[in-house]
């Protein structure tokens, strides 16, 4: 613990749907929902006007759907969600070389170790200015915590929330802490927080008073010290500038169970592309092949193989992913399909004929669905750091992992890859009328709004899904000189 309330906690405030809003003006103010959107989608995130109506990630999204039918649902646009967290870690980059980042949205900060504060005024001052530049270089709100700890610098930055800063004052820890319920704490999940409630232990303060002995007692020796020292506000835990990634993965949740083995082929390549793509992009390479396999029946299969050397080399990946999918019986239906590499190495070793070592691939089996030895981490659902999950992209280039269900699939075999698709919320340009996004598409045709950050609400128009004139385009800037309105 510090004398001095150095160590800051930022959280960007619902930062998928944030971004989205921002980007899309006739959506400000509105319920907006982010993450797959199909039957079985799962929520990345939801705008607070969406939370008002009992939304909130990991949900399915057909529930979501039902609470909320008049939301706007929209597939993740992680490469806008990156370079807007880019520009969000280059600003706490100036405050400390000492940044954690903790997802896309999400990062610790030692104020002490950059020299921009080391009492309780400068503290809140850089805090205040660091908001400022966040709102000034991307129009988005994060809220800040200010403490002497990790553990309490997050605790002040949730309590913040949304839009806000709390500074908790060394020596007023316990004070703070004691009436806020145990689910407050770090690690404290819903079958914990369950087992402390059946003990009559629902707040912070409550847990302090059990003492030691007894938390030991209930939960065992290494859980149990933890809780107590938490509950006492003690932390010692550095901030850590770099967190290597330990893997980097991709998966997909398909709205119909696929039985067709020429498909399935098709699809385990098209992962392959994208991870080894992530891999690339974050400049590593790597050693062991994952496949994963959930099947009809939820049964959760992984197949490894572990290469001679490391590789970033799509035709050897692709190559160790068949020979991994031949040794999988999918005739019962598949799922969800998912591609990793671990063992990363910041160099490559070319072997074009890398060949697996030892006897064989190693298979594990887990039976339930969102089981903690998935190999691969779902994109499009990834939580943000606020909702609790490590991160990404989040879901993939920095080795984090969220819930199971992720990003849905396009229907159709390997023809259809060819095939125009407008998911809702993506970006497209129109020859005439210029940049939009898609409201939604059917029945042959797509409704676009065409507005852009910093335009006023756009209008909506409707083409026939193959027109000509209509392109799939990057997103733009949130903050810069919009184009002409259309």
């Amino acid at each position: 613990m510090r004398a001095a309330p150095t160590i800051l906690h930022l959280d960007m405030d619902a930062f998928y749907a944030s971004v989205e809003q921002a980007s899309k003006p006739s959506l400000r103010g509105k319920a907006v929902i982010v993450g797959g959107l199909g039957p079985r989608g799962v929520v990345a995130t939801a705008s607070y006007e969406a939370r008002r109506f009992g939304v909130h990630s990991a949900m399915p999204t057909a529930q979501a759907r039902r609470l909320c039918p008049n939301g706007a649902y929209l597939i993740p646009r992680f490469s806008l969600y990156r370079e807007v967290s880019d520009l969000v870690m280059g600003l706490l980059r100036e405050l400390s070389p000492l940044v954690e980042p903790l997802s896309l949205d999400e990062a610790f900060v030692d104020l002490e170790a950059g020299g921009t504060a080391f009492d309780s005024a400068s503290a809140r001052a850089t805090g205040e200015r660091l908001r400022a530049d966040i709102e000034a270089a991307t129009g988005l709100s994060g809220s800040v915590g200010l403490a002497g700890s990790k553990m309490l610098a997050k605790v002040a930055s949730e309590e913040a929330k949304p839009a806000g800063l709390l500074l908790i004052e060394p020596g007023t820890e316990r004070e703070l802490l004691a009436p806020m319920s145990v689910r407050t704490l770090p690690g404290v999940g819903p079958a914990t927080g369950e087992h402390l409630r059946r003990a009559g232990i629902t707040t912070v303060g409550e847990l302090a008073e059990a003492g030691e002995d007894e938390l030991v007692r209930m939960v065992g020796k290494a859980h149990g010290v933890g809780l107590y020292r938490m509950a006492l506000g003690l932390d010692d835990r550095p901030v850590v500038a770099e967190r290597d990634a330990k893997s980097v993965s991709v998966e997909d949740t398909f709205d119909v169970d696929l039985h067709d083995r020429v498909r399935i082929r098709f699809e385990v390549q098209r992962l392959v592309d994208r991870c080894v793509g992530r891999l690339r992009s974050s400049g590593h390479s790597g050693r062991t092949i994952v496949l994963k396999v959930r099947r009809y029946d939820f049964s959760t299969l992984t197949r490894s193989e572990t290469l001679r050397g490391p590789t970033d080399d799509p035709s050897v990946v692709r190559e160790a992913a068949a020979r991994l999918l031949e040794g999988v019986d999918t005739t019962g239906g598949v799922r969800l399909l998912g591609v990793g590499v671990t063992g990363l190495a910041d160099y490559t070793q070319e072997d074009l004929f890398a060949q697996v070592l030892g006897a064989g691939a190693e298979e594990g089996v887990a039976v339930a669905e969102g089981a903690s030895s998935e190999a691969a981490a779902p994109e499009g659902v990834a939580q943000e750091g606020e909702e609790g999950a490590g991160e990404p992209d989040g879901a993939g280039e920095t080795g984090a992992a969220g819930p199971a269900g992720g990003a849905v699939a396009e229907a159709g075999g390997p023809d259809a890859a060819a095939a125009r698709h407008w998911p809702a919320g993506s970006d497209v340009r129109h020859a005439l009328y210029g940049p939009g996004w898609v409201q939604g598409s059917g029945v042959g045709r797509v409704t676009v709004r065409f507005e852009q950050p910093g335009s006023p609400p756009g209008r909506v128009r409707t083409f026939r899904m193959d027109d000509p004139e209509l392109e799939s385009s990057d997103p733009l800037p949130l903050v810069g000189k919009a184009e002409g309105a259309a």
